[in-house]
């Protein structure tokens, strides 16, 4: 039976195992070494280093603590096991900042708070999308490894709130990598987007694990997915088709490049041809976008509809009149009974769509 989003953070990692990816070898991190083979707070890695732990045996207890000592750029966290129930926010001025979970495994740090869109905010209104995320990330060249970012919230909860988008994580810094983290929620789970329209953020997920139902990737970013996961949750407040969407790119039209995934996987807990691949977003803030989403070379599992895999958000806004396309992909969700629903790249126009040439003169560690 489908474990709760709730239930799968508190049920533990050998529980967790046979619900998500495959885990990477953990080092060794007990009582003795809760920071594995990065340091302690009597042998720093750097000056710049600080130590999470949530029972006392590093500099602070709490990552948002972490973020708050961890005055100007340059600094990292290595963060020792456990669920940390908090909301945090890298602002801008905390540029360079690198995120370590200590057990290099990232089942074992989980970072997880409840709120929605629409969670009532102190002193009047609703926090919003962008309001209900866990962890925001607004700082350039920050980089996270073995971390997992929730968010809890449940609709079977709040069955009289309608805003249930519920972000785990926002990231909006240019040169953002991660590595080997996850991203589990429901609705809008990974919000890859730039602090301002105008303003390109290049992002970078590499071997990492994202669920959820409803545009659960979503955001402006020139974001790459390589070697990534997908996975479409099963819903039971809905009578059939569609339970919701992977992507929902919004790439302003001046953007060049939006979303890519590359050398993926999609698979699904939900009945087969349940979920679509991609709508496009064209937010209020901006009507003149045109989203890009680029899916090649990966496997897309029998979850998705492959006789009509994409739809649209508005019908003032359709998908084919958006930068959609794919490459080389396999699986039963790749299969192409309806042509004109998938719209394909040549071999000489797939050498543009790639990490090198989307990501530019960065080249992310």
């Amino acid at each position: 039976m489908p474990v709760s989003r709730r239930g799968f953070l508190t049920a533990g990692a050998a529980a967790a195992a046979a619900l998500g990816p495959a885990a990477v070898p953990a080092r060794a991190v007990g009582p003795k070494r809760p920071f594995g083979r990065f340091g302690s707070p009597a042998a720093r890695l750097t000056p710049a280093t600080l130590y999470v732990h949530p029972g006392g045996a590093g500099d602070v207890t709490t990552v948002r603590d972490a973020v708050a000592a961890a005055d100007g750029p340059g600094h990292t966290l290595v963060i020792a096991p456990g669920t940390y129930r908090q909301t945090v926010a890298v602002d801008p001025a905390r540029t360079g900042m690198t995120w370590i979970g200590a057990s290099e495994n990232a089942r074992d740090v989980v970072i997880v708070y409840d709120n929605a869109a629409g969670t009532p905010r102190p002193g009047g209104g609703t926090l919003g999308t962008t309001g209900s995320a866990t962890a925001t990330v607004q700082a350039d060249d920050f980089t996270a490894r073995w971390i997992t970012f929730a968010n809890d919230w449940l609709r079977a909860d709040h069955p009289g709130v309608t805003g249930t988008q519920a972000v785990a994580l926002k990231v909006q810094g240019d040169r953002s990598a991660f590595h080997h983290c996850r991203f589990l929620g429901h609705q809008d789970t990974l919000y890859a987007d730039s602090m301002a329209l105008g303003t390109v953020a290049r992002q970078y997920f590499a071997h990492c694990y994202a669920e959820g139902d409803v545009d659960f990737v979503f955001g402006r970013a020139t974001a790459v997915f390589e070697h990534c996961h997908f996975r479409t949750l099963t819903r039971h407040d809905l009578p059939g088709a569609p339970y919701g969407f992977v992507f929902a790119p919004s790439t302003a039209g001046t953007t060049p490049f939006g979303h890519l995934v590359t050398r993926s996987r999609v698979s699904s807990e939900a009945p087969d041809g349940f979920y679509k691949l991609a709508r496009p977003w064209v937010p209020s803030s901006d009507r003149t976008a045109r989203p890009m989403l680029t899916v090649r070379d990966t496997r897309l599992g029998p979850g998705i509809d492959a006789a009509a895999p994409y739809a649209d958000m508005s019908s003032a806004h359709p998908w084919q009149s958006m930068r959609f396309a794919e490459y080389r992909n396999t699986g039963p969700g790749a299969a192409v009974p309806v042509p004109e629903n998938r719209p394909r790249l040549t071999s000489d126009q797939a050498r543009a769509h790639t990490r090198q040439v989307w990501l530019g003169d960065w080249r992310p560690v």
